[in-house]
């Protein structure tokens, strides 16, 4: 039987891997020895004389089983360790988890209006400083300070309120005041007024029916005359309604003496 390493070289390099990776079928060996070109080759591999055989098979069932194990807390003792703990697990790798995990629910809260960027900006900060450990904390931190936050805003308007409420109720009370004040000291003038204005009116109806019969009986010659007939009648009206006012100066002087 002649030597096949020829045909293997061949159909390796035509099938891209290795020689221990070629299969040649041993009823057919004449057939394969007789193919010395590559074109041969290829019409075997065609017909299926010679193969590629298929990657052997590396299982992953242990590896899964033992990290499933691990996950667990299985063959992580002292003995199982190799390193510092930072060297396991680096601080600054834990320290970058837990920075975007905060700045990722300030983000968030930020967006849904459920803080404003004031508070988002002193939030960030305060995580900066390492205020808070977890997201927890931060969620917390965040009601307590919107409650916080209402609180005061409500004590404020609660203020506000109250000192308009003692606005409104001092400026009635001066109202209150000034409308007695002027029902106190009005009354008094406005009847003294009123009957004053009566007595003229009277004064000037019982001049009106004197003055035609006066005129009737002296006939004036001149113009003069007639102007002081006409005079006549307010001269005499005058005098009374100053006569009647010195009672309502003194229906004035009681008025004042009771608010004494």
């Amino acid at each position: 039987m002649s030597s096949l390493r020829v045909q293997k070289r061949l159909a390796s390099s035509i099938l891209s891997c290795g020689n221990k990776k070629i299969w040649l079928d041993p009823n057919e060996a004449n057939e394969i020895a007789n193919a010395n070109t590559r074109q041969s080759v290829r019409k075997l591999i065609k017909d299926g004389l010679i193969i590629k055989k298929p990657v052997a098979v590396h299982s992953r069932f242990r590896t899964r089983k033992n990290n499933e194990a691990r996950r667990k807390g299985r063959h992580m003792g002292h003995g199982k360790r190799k390193g510092t703990a930072n060297a396991r697990m680096p601080t600054k790798i834990l320290w970058i988890r837990r920075m975007r995990v905060l700045r990722r629910l300030l983000k968030k809260y930020r967006a849904a209006k459920k803080i404003d960027r004031h508070l988002y900006h002193e939030l960030y900060l305060k995580c900066k400083g390492n205020v808070f450990k977890n997201k927890r904390v931060l969620m917390e931190f965040i009601h307590k300070k919107k409650a916080e936050v209402q609180r005061t805003k409500m004590l404020s308007d609660q203020a506000v309120a109250r000192r308009e409420r003692t606005k409104e109720k001092r400026t009635r009370r001066e109202q209150r005041i000034l409308q007695k004040r002027t029902e106190l000291l009005g009354k008094p003038e406005d009847d003294d007024s009123n009957v004053a204005v009566q007595q003229a009116l009277e004064q000037q109806a019982q001049t009106a029916v004197v003055a035609p019969a006066s005129q009737s009986q002296k006939q004036p010659s001149n113009k003069s005359a007639s102007k002081q007939d006409k005079k006549q009648p307010q001269s005499v009206a005058t005098p009374p309604p100053q006569q009647k006012q010195q009672p309502a100066q003194q229906t004035k002087q009681p008025t004042q003496a009771k608010k004494k």
